[in-house]
C-alpha cells in the first residue's frame, strides 16, 4: 500500500528515486530551475571555476540581477559582470537588470509551475509556493552543486495544515491575512515546516494575492508555504511555461504535523512595528504616527494587483508635504502594465518616484533605503534593523502605504484626512559666546618638513584619488584608508603613508568631480601638503577652504627629486628645498586669501 503524502512530500518525491517520502528522509532531488542572483552568484561561479565544475543542463540554468538592477553599485557592477562572462561562455540564460525579481521571473517565464523545483540564492524563494511549486534559499556551494549536478540533497520537512475559514472581510489584503498569521505564529513557531492553506476564501485567492503571503514564510520561519493551485494558477502557469499542467494535491489522508482552525472572518487590517515583522498589531494602535517615506514594492508587494490598489488610492491625491512616496513594480511586464494602464501617470502626478523593476528597498544600493532616525511605511517583507536602511521601518499594504504617504501619517485607505500630517520644526537658534582663550586655535605652521611620496603623472584624478564608490562616507576618519586605491601602483598607498608625509605630482592634480573627500582623505592620513605643477580648479578651491595646503610649483622637476627625500616648504614665500639634494626652488607663495584660511584652520 502507498503511503499517503502530504503537498511537499508528493513534489519532492517526484523528483527523487522514491515513490514516496516521510518527514525527516534526506533525498537528493532533481532541480527543474537552477539559479543564480547578482547576490551570492560572483561566489557560484567561484565555486565551479576553482573545483573545474561543468554545467548539467544549460537550459535550466540562470542568472537573475535583481538586488541592483540599475548597475549603480561598482561592486555590484563588477559582479554582474563576472556572471554575463560566465553564463556567454556557458551558454545559459540571464535575466538582466532590465528584467525584475528573479523569482517572478521564475513564475512569468514558465520556468517554473505547480509540482516543480527550484533553487537560488534568494531566500525568498519559497515565493514559488504561490503556485504549488518548490523553492528554496540555499547557499552558493549548494547552488554551484545543483548548476553542475543538477540535483541538491534536501531533508524532508513535517508539515501543518492550516485552515482558513469563514468570509473573508472587506478591506482585508493580501499583506494583512500574512501579517494575521505572523501576528498567531510569530516567527518561531512554526520554524522549519512546511505549510499548506486551504479554504473556501482561499481559493479564491489570486496569484498575486498567493505571491503576497507565500513570500513571508520565510518571516514566520517556514520552509515555504505551499497553496494547491486553483483553475486560474494553472491556466496562467500551462500558457506560461507551454506545458500541458497535471495539479499535484496532497492526499486527502496525508498526515500532518497539526492543523489549525483559523477564522478568517476575525482578521484585522495589521501593521508591523519597526524591528520585527513578527510584531503585528492592529493598524488602529500606529494611527496618526507621522512618516517621512513610503516604499511600495519588493518580492512581497510589486505586483500588477498592487500597483492597482495604489493607483485607485493616490488617484487625484498628492503625497504630503516632506514626504517621499517611492514605486518599485516586481517586473518588467508589470512595469509596462502599468504604463499600458495608465497607472504610472497617476503615480508621478501624485509626486512619487517611480523605479526601474528589481528588488528596490530590500537591497541596498537601490531605491527605498532609508536614513538615521528617517521613520518609513514599507510594502517589503523585512524590517529588520538595518534592512531597508538605518531608519525606522513599519511594514503594511499596498493600499495603507499609499495612503499613509498622501495622509503623512500611518492610516488607512479608507480614512485619509482632508489635510496632510506636516512637519512642525523644532530648530532652536543657538548663539554661542565664545571664550576667546579657551577656543583659541593653535598657531599653524607657515614652514613644513616631511617624507616625500613622488609621483609624476599628470591628470590624476579625483576617481583614482578617492573613488566613487566610496562617496557615501561622511566620516572624515574612515576616509583615508581608501586614498589613491583607484591609482594603478599606488593601492597601498593609505598602509604605507606615514604621519607628516608631502606627496609631490605633477600637471592638473584633482581634476574631476567636486568631492571634497578627495582632499579630507589626504588629511585623515596626516599628509602635510601636496605639490604640484598644476591642480584641478575645483580641487583647488576645495584644498584651501579646508584649511589642507596646496602648493603649485613649475619647476619641479629642479628639485631632482626621489621618494623618501625629505623636503621643507615655506607657504608664506613659496620656497620649496629638497634637503636630501641640497636643490631649492621658488613656487607660488600662499596668497593672502589662502593664507588667511589657513590660519584660520578652514574657510568656517
Amino acid at each position: 500500500m502507498t503511503k499517503s503524502m502530504n503537498l511537499i512530500e508528493k513534489i519532492l518525491a517526484n523528483h527523487s528515486k522514491y515513490d514516496t517520502v516521510k518527514s525527516g528522509d534526506i533525498v537528493d532531488i532533481e532541480i527543474d530551475a537552477r539559479v543564480a542572483r547578482d547576490f551570492g552568484g560572483p561566489n557560484v561561479v567561484n565555486n565551479l571555476e576553482e573545483n573545474n565544475l561543468s554545467i548539467d543542463d544549460v537550459t535550466k540554468t540562470f542568472f537573475t540581477f535583481d538586488t541592483n538592477p540599475t548597475g549603480s553599485d561598482q561592486k555590484y557592477a563588477v559582479n554582474q559582470h563576472k556572471c554575463r562572462v560566465f553564463a556567454r561562455e556557458r551558454g545559459f540564460k540571464v535575466f538582466d537588470i532590465d528584467k525584475g525579481i528573479g523569482t517572478h521571473m521564475l513564475i512569468e517565464q514558465g520556468l517554473t509551475y505547480p509540482g516543480s523545483t527550484a533553487v537560488t540564492t534568494d531566500s525568498h524563494a519559497n515565493i514559488l509556493g504561490a503556485v504549488g511549486a518548490f523553492g528554496q534559499g540555499m547557499g552558493d556551494k549548494d547552488i554551484a552543486v545543483a548548476f553542475n549536478k543538477g540535483k541538491v540533497w534536501f531533508k524532508v520537512p513535517k508539515s501543518v495544515k492550516i485552515n482558513l475559514n469563514g468570509k473573508r472581510p472587506d478591506k482585508i489584503f493580501a499583506k494583512d491575512i500574512v501579517l494575521n498569521l505572523l501576528n498567531k505564529f510569530g516567527a518561531n513557531q512554526l520554524l522549519g515546516y512546511s505549510i499548506e492553506i486551504y479554504g473556501e476564501e482561499v481559493e479564491k485567492f489570486t496569484l498575486d494575492e498567493r505571491i503576497t503571503i507565500a513570500s513571508m514564510a520565510t518571516e514566520m520561519g517556514a520552509i515555504i508555504i505551499l497553496f494547491t493551485p486553483n483553475q486560474q494558477i494553472v491556466d496562467y502557469c500551462s500558457a506560461a511555461s507551454g506545458k500541458k499542467i497535471e495539479i499535484v494535491k496532497a492526499d486527502e489522508s496525508a498526515d500532518y504535523e497539526q492543523v489549525f482552525d483559523l477564522d478568517l472572518s476575525s482578521f484585522k487590517p495589521m501593521i508591523s512595528l519597526p524591528g520585527k515583522p513578527h510584531d503585528t498589531i492592529n493598524i488602529i494602535d500606529a494611527k496618526k504616527t507621522k512618516i517621512d517615506s513610503a516604499f511600495i514594492g519588493s518580492c512581497t508587494n510589486g505586483r500588477i494587483e498592487d500597483m492597482r490598489e495604489v493607483a485607485e488610492v493616490l488617484k487625484g491625491k498628492r503625497v504630503a508635504p516632506g514626504v517621499v512616496l517611492k514605486i518599485v513594480p516586481t517586473t518588467d511586464k508589470v512595469w509596462r502594465q502599468c504604463l499600458d494602464e495608465g497607472l504610472i501617470t497617476i503615480f508621478k502626478d501624485s509626486g512619487a518616484l517611480v523605479s526601474n523593476a528589481g528588488c528596490a528597498g530590500c537591497a541596498a544600493g537601490q531605491v527605498g533605503q532609508n536614513g538615521p532616525g528617517e521613520i518609513t511605511i514599507s510594502t517589503g517583507n523585512r524590517n529588520f534593523p538595518g534592512k531597508q536602511g538605518k531608519g525606522s521601518v513599519y511594514l503594511a499594504s499596498p493600499a495603507t502605504v499609499a495612503a499613509s504617504a498622501i495622509a503623512g501619517c500611518i492610516t488607512t485607505f479608507d480614512d485619509i484626512p482632508e489635510e496632510p500630517a506636516i512637519f512642525e520644526s523644532t530648530y532652536v537658534e543657538k548663539i554661542i559666546e565664545r571664550d576667546i582663550e579657551k577656543n583659541k586655535k593653535s598657531e599653524k605652521p607657515e614652514i613644513i618638513e616631511g617624507r616625500v611620496w613622488y609621483i609624476p603623472e599628470d591628470n590624476i584624478d579625483t576617481d583614482m584619488i578617492f573613488h566613487n564608490r566610496y562617496l557615501a562616507i561622511t566620516d572624515i576618519n574612515e576616509m583615508g584608508q581608501y586614498t589613491f586605491d583607484n591609482l594603478k601602483g599606488y593601492e597601498d598607498f593609505s598602509k604605507k603613508a606615514k604621519q607628516g608625509d608631502i606627496v609631490v605630482v605633477n600637471k592638473n592634480f584633482g581634476s574631476g568631480s567636486s568631492r571634497q573627500q578627495a582632499v579630507d582623505c589626504f588629511k585623515a592620513l596626516g599628509v602635510q601638503a601636496i605639490i604640484a605643477e598644476s591642480f584641478g580648479a575645483i580641487y583647488e578651491r576645495n584644498a584651501i577652504n579646508a584649511a589642507f595646503p596646496i602648493v603649485t610649483a613649475s619647476n619641479i622637476d629642479k628639485l631632482e627629486l626621489k621618494d623618501g627625500n625629505q623636503v621643507k616648504v615655506n607657504f608664506r614665500t613659496g620656497e620649496i628645498n629638497n634637503l636630501s639634494q641640497n636643490k631649492i626652488i621658488k613656487a607660488e607663495p600662499f596668497s593672502d586669501v589662502q593664507l588667511e584660511i589657513y590660519k584660520n584652520d578652514g574657510l568656517f
